[in-house]
């Protein structure tokens, strides 16, 4: 199943009825034959019942897995990862529900992995100017500047470090200890590029337009950004202390990151 597959794409969703169905469609209608894992958290307006309708017309290519309560989206993607692994995908995508995504830059990023050689692909919208549609302007210049902040305080040279449209390799997926992420939030993000960077994984920022949703609400709150905020000297200052290791035997190599 998983071995002839362009990739796993996993869609976390809350309370994303107006979206979902649009989505899956959009991905499983792609030239390339993507699977979707879609891990809903509950949702109260029935978005778990719309992906379990869809299943039968796209069966061994929808899959859905419904968790209790709203546990945040670092807990979904982490279990994503593991799911994943377990059923021997190549490629694992990260990928938002609302269409800020454009599912069409799901071949831009796998080409990055399966083509180029590199280990994570993220989507970037900062590595080109600012590419975002939509978003008032304190909140372009928050996404922005976070990311300038993050350059700063770790040294990585990513241009958009909260990023959460990404191609990942199985192997960067086993080589990092998943039961160690800290974070659930945006901070998430940035954590999980920090340990593939830190690792010696090859890096790529491919430049993509985001778009912000016109359907549904956004999940984006002052705690989020504040363990963001806060969350990135912790990071850092750990790394200094307890350095990361990958989990396999395969050696470090030096980090890179390219942008094109």
């Amino acid at each position: 199943m998983s071995t002839m597959a362009a990739g796993l794409v996993l869609i976390p969703t809350y309370n994303e009825r107006e979206n979902v169905e649009l989505i899956l469609r959009a991905v499983l209608a792609l030239p390339k034959d993507f699977h979707v894992l879609v891990i809903d958290d509950g949702s109260p307006d029935g978005t778990g019942a719309v992906v379990r309708g869809l299943m039968p017309e796209f069966a061994d290519r929808l899959f859905l897995e419904e968790r209790t309560g709203k546990q945040g989206l670092g807990t979904a993607y982490i279990f994503g990862f593991r799911w994943a692994l377990a059923r021997g995908y190549e490629y694992v995508f990260e990928m938002d529900a609302d269409f800020s995504h454009n599912p069409q830059d799901l071949l831009r990023l796998r080409e990055a992995c399966a083509v180029q050689g590199y280990d994570l692909a993220i989507g970037s919208r900062y590595s080109d100017g600012v590419n975002v549609v939509n978003w008032p302007m304190n909140r372009v210049l928050m996404s922005y500047f976070a990311s300038k902040y993050v350059r700063f305080v770790t040294g990585m040279p990513i241009h958009d470090a909260t990023a959460g449209f990404k191609c990942y390799s199985a192997r960067v997926l086993r080589a990092i200890d998943l039961s160690k992420i800290h974070f659930v939030g945006y901070a998430f993000q940035i954590e999980m590029k920090w340990l593939a960077y830190c690792l010696g994984f090859r890096i790529k920022e491919v430049p993509i337009i985001f778009t912000d949703r016109t359907r549904g609400q956004s999940k984006m709150s002052k705690g989020i950004f504040k363990e963001a905020l806060f969350g990135v000297v912790q990071m850092k200052l750990s790394s200094w202390i307890h350095p990361p290791r990958r989990t396999n035997e395969a050696p470090q190599g030096q980090p890179s990151v390219s942008v094109g």
